[in-house]
């Protein structure tokens, strides 16, 4: 029970932290414009790497110090070993060549390696800081004064050559303690240079750490920056798609502070702009559809010899009014399915469809067509729901489907399948019709494009209905595709393969 209470605060903890951070960086960039939180990242950025480098900087150039150091005291003791075996072999040679010979200018030589030896002690002992090696030089000094001093003596004339020698074997162990404590202190200079130089790698290593640090600081400054912008383009998508009702109203940095109110202000001009155009468009068709009607049923009254008998002429007259009237309902319907599109208010109210049920009322509305060309619909009817909107869904079957209808033969088939994956769910809609080629699949969507006519067709279209069908789907982030009739004739078949898609997101099995 403990633990778990303890769980509890620690993730209370946590949320009051990222909370306060949340609020401290949108009030940081209500405060700063992009330019001025740019520089901040840089610095935050550089600082540490600076600071990094300054150490390693420091650290290289009191390593190159201590190994300066080092070095020249390596060198004075080298240099000092060899002065001194030098020196006390030529007073040891030149002093037995004495009690030999018995010749002042040898002991004249004698005298003037004393004084080298004796200065030689002096300037080291100055310029040296360990200790034993400072005692083992006055030790040093103190034997080779004894050994002046028996040279000055009266006895040195009765002393022998073994005699001289004897009184030098104690300088010579001091030269030879000397010699080794100069190679211990060397050691000594080489080890520390060594251990130093750990130090610092391992100083360096470790501080290797501002890499990541400085890449997270890096990492929440382009949060920081990027966010407002992606926000930006999520509200720019949502205009392109032509959602002009949700207001735009965003904080951030003073430019995007800046952009969203220009955006606003274009919102807000379209919407008004919409409305008017989609009310025009109502309004129009409702106007012309009444008085149509009314042509429409005089037409056929008139067709039908309902009031009286029509010579030749009459009738083709009236088979031209008949034809024109009809051509006349069907573009005023594909006007008010544009009107859809133009509409932002038919994009909100998704829910659940079943696409079987959807695709039989489509088949249901162009029924009389199906049935006067003797068609055959294939359908798997699978159970399969989709959350979108139906009625944009409903004039996008509708549209596709009337095409298939319009450019099939006779007697054939026009096939239905669909399925759903991860990638989304993809409708297939093949006809047995021409097929359309490679270089119109993509004209076929412009506005008021419109092909070859069907055989036996005598009512043309509007030109609409593709360009309908594309901005829906648009709107709903899915996508169309016409298979060209090549592609068809190379899997050995013939008529349009339409094929729509819509994202995963938007349906379930």
């Amino acid at each position: 029970m403990a633990y778990l209470n303890k769980q509890l605060a620690l993730k209370a903890t946590l949320n009051t932290l990222l909370l306060s951070i949340n609020s401290f960086s949108q009030s940081l960039l209500n405060k700063v414009s992009i330019n001025k939180l740019t520089m901040i990242g840089f610095t935050f950025v550089a600082m540490p790497l600076v600071m990094a480098l300054l150490f390693g900087a420091s650290k290289v150039s009191q390593l190159a110090k201590q190994s300066t150091t080092s070095i020249y005291q390596v060198a004075q003791l080298t240099q000092l070993n060899n002065k001194l075996d030098d020196t006390i072999a030529k007073k040891e040679r030149f002093a037995s060549q004495y009690v030999v010979l018995k010749d002042g200018e040898l002991f004249a030589a004698y005298a003037v390696q004393q004084k080298v030896l004796t200065r030689l002690i002096h300037e080291t002992v100055i310029k040296q800081q360990d200790k034993e090696l400072i005692n083992l030089l006055q030790a040093l000094s103190v034997e080779s004064d004894r050994i002046s001093a028996v040279m000055h003596s009266d006895n040195i004339a009765s002393m022998s050559l073994e005699q001289i020698q004897l009184e030098f074997k104690q300088l010579h162990n001091i030269s030879a303690q000397l010699e080794k404590r100069s190679n211990f202190v060397v050691n000594d200079h080489v080890q520390n240079i060594h251990q130093t130089t750990e130090s610092i790698s391992e100083n360096i290593l470790q501080r290797l750490y501002i890499i990541p640090v400085t890449l997270l600081i890096a990492g929440i400054f382009i949060i920081l920056i990027t966010k407002p912008l992606k926000r930006l383009t999520d509200k720019i998508q949502q205009l392109e798609q032509g959602n002009f009702e949700q207001e735009i109203n965003l904080h951030g940095p003073a430019e995007v502070r800046g952009i969203v109110d220009a955006l606003e202000d274009m919102r807000l001009r379209l919407h008004s702009l919409e409305l008017q155009k989609s009310s025009f468009i109502r309004h129009i068709s409702h106007e012309l559809k009444t008085p149509l009607a009314a042509i429409r049923e005089g037409t056929e009254l008139i067709y039908d010899n309902s009031v009286g008998p029509l010579n030749d002429e009459q009738q083709e007259i009236c088979d031209i009014i008949r034809l024109s009237v009809n051509r006349l309902q069907i573009l005023i319907e594909d006007l008010l399915d544009f009107n859809i599109v133009l509409d932002s208010t038919s994009l909100h109210g998704l829910e659940k469809i079943e696409l079987p049920e959807l695709l039989n009322e489509a088949c249901e509305l162009r029924k009389l067509d199906i049935k006067s060309k003797e068609l055959l619909i294939k359908c798997n009817h699978s159970p399969l729901a989709i959350y979108s909107n139906k009625k944009q869904l409903s004039v996008i079957l509708d549209n596709v489907l009337s095409n298939a209808i319009k450019y099939s033969p006779n007697n054939g088939s026009i096939s239905i399948t669909y399925q759903s994956n991860k990638d989304g769910l993809t409708i297939n809609i093949v006809d047995q019709g021409p097929g359309i080629d490679s270089s119109l699949t993509e004209k076929v969507f412009d506005a008021f494009y419109q092909g070859k006519a069907p055989e036996n067709s005598q009512i043309k279209g509007s030109g609409l209905g593709l360009t309908i069908v594309k901005e829906l789907l648009l709107r709903l982030n899915g996508s169309i595709q016409i298979s060209p009739a090549e592609k068809l004739s190379a899997m050995n078949k013939q008529g349009t393969w339409v094929t729509i898609h819509l994202p995963n997101t938007q349906a379930e099995n």
